[in-house]
């Protein structure tokens, strides 16, 4: 009976955060599953970890596929861990056709700090997020600096337009290319300009990679000095060169890291980005909230009939949208 009942309160929600705040990384791992798989046991979760997880710096690194992002973080956790800093890793991968799971695992992309107490590793399925940034990620990142790792660096799966959602978790976005990507850069958008806040070129040793940076140096110039470009700091995205695979330049990527951790923190742009990301997680909330109830309003029948009408053109989405506020409580009657 005794054992019965030990199980059920070690699987509880509020027993994980207790063991978790205690060092249980295993507990961190079940914590991780609930937020993966948006039980209902996420909001009590993320209350009561709330206070415990402001003080991690994010580091997000995107980039195109084969660009070597997981070597990056691999050199970087080593260097990290060196300092005596823990790192917790999200490595966002593609979905699984079959499972839905993660199709490279953590093990996989960084065996050699698998066995490290001081580094957790974690590899999330996009589940059809577009561009490859789990829904999840941001809270996966909240658990880990609650569980007292210093560092979380996420790892994202391409590059575009949508992988400008790292920027709603990361304090610091690194965009890895490589020289092949070079045509690319002239198809980018403006708005990955706005995310990067370090540039590397990796696999610096090939042809085609001082062009890159040069083509690079000169958008990040141009960006810099532009008069209308949105800006907090004072700040020129550097272009670094690493050969990722030999440690090579990645000493000086996390001086850059650390460089712009510092402009942030002493400007006060660090906590004012950070305001700005909790109004916009809110504002998310509110808005996943809305729809949970209209699905279930309309799942039950009470909605049905407005959203047949105007499926039939038989009144218009403005009236509709009045008329469902209306049942909601959330507007006029």
């Amino acid at each position: 009976m005794a054992g019965s009942e030990a199980t059920p309160r070690r699987a509880d929600p509020a027993a994980l955060v207790e063991r978790m705040l205690g060092g249980d990384r295993l507990a961190l791992a079940r914590l991780i599953t609930h937020v993966e798989n948006r039980s209902v046991a996420v909001p009590s979760i993320m209350q009561a970890i709330h206070a415990r997880a402001r003080d991690a710096y994010v580091v997000g690194v995107t980039g195109p596929p084969g660009a070597g992002k997981s070597t990056v973080v691999d050199r970087l956790t080593a260097l990290l861990r060196a300092e005596g800093e823990t790192v917790g890793i999200v490595a966002v991968d593609p979905s699984s056709p079959f499972s839905g799971g993660a199709v490279l695992g953590d093990r996989i992309r960084m065996q050699a700090h698998a066995l490290d107490a001081g580094v957790f590793i974690r590899s999330m399925a996009t589940r059809g997020s577009l561009g490859g940034l789990a829904r999840a990620t941001g809270e996966v990142a909240k658990l880990l600096g609650a569980a007292g790792y210093r560092w979380v660096l996420v790892e994202t799966v391409g590059v575009g337009q949508t992988e400008l959602d790292i920027m709603k978790i990361a304090d610091t976005t690194v965009v890895v290319l490589v020289p092949e990507s070079g045509d690319a850069i002239q198809t980018m958008k403006a708005g990955l300009m706005e995310a990067a806040d370090v540039f590397v070129v990796n696999k610096a040793d090939r042809a085609g990679a001082p062009a890159l940076m040069a083509e690079l140096k000169f958008a990040a110039h141009l960006a810099y000095t532009s008069p209308g470009a949105p800006r907090d700091i004072d700040w020129e995205v550097p272009v670094l060169a690493t050969e990722a695979q030999a440690g090579t330049g990645i000493t000086e990527l996390f001086d850059a890291i650390a460089q712009h951790r510092a402009a942030l923190t002493t400007t006060g742009a660090l906590q004012e980005r950070r305001r700005a990301r909790r109004r916009y997680e809110l504002r998310a909330l509110l808005v996943d909230e809305f729809m949970a109830r209209v699905d279930d309003r309309l799942r039950a029948g009470e909605l049905a009939t407005t959203f047949q009408r105007v499926a039939d053109d038989e009144m218009d989405p403005y009236s509709a949208a009045q008329a469902v506020l209306a049942v909601l409580s959330l507007g006029p009657s």
